[in-house]
């Protein structure tokens, strides 16, 4: 729904009073309806071209969405028609997981925030696969992947291979999920002691799709904004190594800024949002130092308005991604930076 701002922001007080999953679901099934009835028209509206080439891949414009927002592919009707340059589905796992407790999501709205303990819910990667088969694409459309709770750490490539064999062919780049601190040790893969092993076995792998699929589907890597110096020192060393084209900077940070106001600053979970925003950008500019022009960097964390969105840029992305500035800001958040790109 192409909503005016202040249509936008009665809505939102409304769907606040809810709880976060719940605004969450309804939100996105009331908006998938509207979008399947007038998807036509509403993209021509607001579809910004600034097209730009990266890791092969032509993107209509530099603006995408995180994985997160849309887990199983049941709303992309709605995502691809609101003006973003690409998609990202996921976080997918092998089998369909419930992820953790409820409540687990929790909005710090005097903070543009959200803290989330999700812990890759989702339907898992064969679900998606129908989804995507019957998807009429107007951008690119990258897909999330991760390992189940249940798989030890030391097996983890298992189940990032397992996702990468159902949706191979219907990818446009796909991302390895390592940096959720949602999931029990899943960010000891950032790890040289265990990233080099992951990394050797999926690369490998990935050469025997792209020999019998004729196709090169790029991986990216998701990091941690938490990662420690060393272990981003020798994380994007293998990256380069391995040619690995992209990555994705950042996920959620466990970290939580001192100066948040809302009640509910102390849940446990990753932050995103506002307050992600110098974190994130600080740790681009360390990515960019490392990796110079060999690796797509993808900026996210905290693109709450086309300033924030312009100053990952100038920290050294390629191209951004934003999830929580929807949340509360809405879609014409996505023309407001779409625009401000040069």
């Amino acid at each position: 729904m192409n909503l005016s701002k202040n249509v936008f922001e009665i809505y939102k007080k409304i769907i606040f009073l809810l709880p976060p999953e719940t605004a969450h679901v309804i939100s996105l099934n009331l908006a998938e309806i509207v979008f399947k009835l007038w998807r036509k028209n509403q993209r021509k509206e607001n579809e910004v071209m600034r097209s730009k080439k990266f890791m092969g891949i032509e993107f209509p414009n530099q603006l995408g969405l995180a994985a997160g927002f849309d887990k199983n592919g049941d709303y992309i009707n709605f995502i691809s028609n609101i003006g973003l340059g690409f998609i990202e589905i996921g976080t997918v796992t092998p089998k369909p997981q419930y992820g953790n407790p409820k409540p687990r999501i929790f909005r710090l709205i005097q903070d543009e925030a959200i803290i989330n303990s999700l812990g890759f819910n989702n339907k898992g990667v064969k679900y998606l696969k129908k989804k995507l088969s019957k998807v009429e694409r107007n951008q690119p459309i990258g897909i999330n992947i991760g390992k189940n709770s249940t798989t030890p750490i030391i097996d983890a490539h298992n189940d990032y291979k397992y996702c990468m064999d159902e949706i191979y062919h219907l990818a446009d780049y796909i991302t390895l999920n390592i940096s959720s601190p949602n999931t029990k040790d899943l960010r000891q893969l950032q790890a040289e002691s265990y990233f080099d092993n992951f990394l050797y076995n999926i690369k490998n792998h990935h050469q025997k799709l792209v020999s019998k699929f004729k196709k090169n589907i790029p991986l990216i890597v998701k990091i941690s904004p938490d990662i420690e110096d060393n272990d981003l020192q020798s994380l994007c060393k293998l990256l380069i190594r391995y040619e690995v084209e992209g990555i994705i900077a950042t996920n959620t940070t466990i970290s939580k800024p001192k100066n948040l106001i809302s009640k509910a600053k102390l849940q446990s979970g990753g932050l995103s949002g506002k307050p992600l925003l110098e974190k994130s950008n600080n740790l681009i500019k360390k990515v960019k130092n490392l990796v110079d022009d060999n690796i797509t960097i993808i900026g996210a964390g905290g693109v709450t308005s086309s300033i924030s969105a312009n100053t990952k840029l100038e920290s050294g992305a390629d191209l951004l991604q934003l999830y929580t500035g929807l949340v509360f800001h809405g879609t014409d958040l996505i023309k407001e930076i779409t625009r401000s790109f040069r």
